[in-house]
């Protein structure tokens, strides 16, 4: 298993290691991590994130991509008021020029020589965010994800695998087995596989209180994907008991567009990115054996990040 930790080369992040490659590699070493799973928002520079700790890529994600897909102006103009700022957002005028952009995000993924890709499959527009109504069904926006997928698939290598990120928003919340059984049997890819992201997963149930019951939650939903839990290859390792502030703060409308900052606050709010420190979380690892193991989390200054490795890798009882 290869420990790992997140990273984008987004200029905060850059701030975290100071800029340096040595200070970045420092930082692994002291930690006894493996390597990077990068997400990139610009182009990549090996000075600064070298190849050979690179492991994984994190593709770029469009919460709200299946109204552009469908060509659903209606609605586009509904959430963003603007058309332009749509066709900015996405490229271009039509999912062509979409399809382009991601492509041009894997590309610069694949200069990395990375050994996984990593796509979420979900869907949500920004007012469903806070009110929870959501349009499309997780089958319709699988449906539509298998489409985009098999038209991207064709430029990644077949020794690179492409791992499918949970979420819980409608798409693949890994809470029916069938959906992923659908996937995997459309999807035109050999080496296909699953980025379980156990906060996401907690996401799914507000209910939860205890880090002890988010693990024990996150084991039965694993058990009941049957022989497909056999494709977890790696797992982005958190947790997240936002379940109260769901309750409380997620079935509210807007009438004017909601603004990415106060979007962003709202998503980190329920989506939080904690360490897990209770040591049942040994189980989930026990029982799922993945190849990658991140430790995923957003951290406010270099010393919080250092701390929440440190408190997650006792918990494992890797310390």
């Amino acid at each position: 298993m290869q420990e790992l930790v997140n990273l984008s080369n987004y200029f905060l992040d850059n701030n975290l290691i100071n800029n340096s490659s040595e200070n970045l590699a420092r930082l692994l070493e002291d930690n006894n991590l493996n390597g990077l799973e990068m997400l990139f928002c610009n182009k990549w520079d090996n000075n600064l994130h070298k190849k050979n700790l690179i492991k994984g890529v994190h593709l770029k994600f469009w919460p709200d991509w299946l109204d552009f897909w469908l060509d659903n102006k209606i609605a586009l103009q509904r959430e963003y008021k603007s058309l332009d700022l749509v066709y900015e957002i996405y490229g271009g005028r039509d999912k062509k020029d979409w399809i382009k952009k991601y492509q041009d995000n894997i590309y610069n993924a694949l200069e990395t020589n990375p050994e996984y890709l990593v796509f979420h499959v979900s869907q949500a527009r920004p007012s469903e965010i806070f009110n929870w109504n959501f349009n499309y069904t997780s089958e319709v926006v699988i449906e539509n994800t298998i489409k985009v997928l098999n038209e991207l698939i064709e430029i990644i290598p077949n020794n690179t695998k492409l791992l499918l990120e949970n979420l819980w928003w409608p798409g693949l919340t890994l809470e029916n087995k069938n959906l992923v059984a659908k996937l995997f049997d459309e999807v035109e890819c050999n080496n296909l596989g699953i980025m379980l992201d156990t906060g996401h997963l907690m996401n799914t149930n507000s209910d939860l209180k205890t880090e002890e019951d988010g693990i024990n939650y996150i084991l039965q939903i694993i058990d009941n994907l049957g022989e497909y839990k056999k494709y977890i290859y790696g797992i982005h390792l958190h947790h997240s008991l936002s379940g109260e502030y769901v309750k409380e703060n997620c079935h509210k409308e807007f009438d004017e567009p909601l603004s990415m900052d106060i979007i962003m606050k709202h998503i980190l709010k329920i989506d939080e990115h904690l360490p897990f420190s209770n040591v049942h979380v040994q189980l989930l690892i026990n029982s799922i054996k993945p190849e990658y193991l991140v430790h995923e989390f957003m951290q406010s200054s270099r010393n919080d990040w250092i701390n929440k490795i440190r408190i997650q890798r006792k918990a494992l009882g890797l310390l």
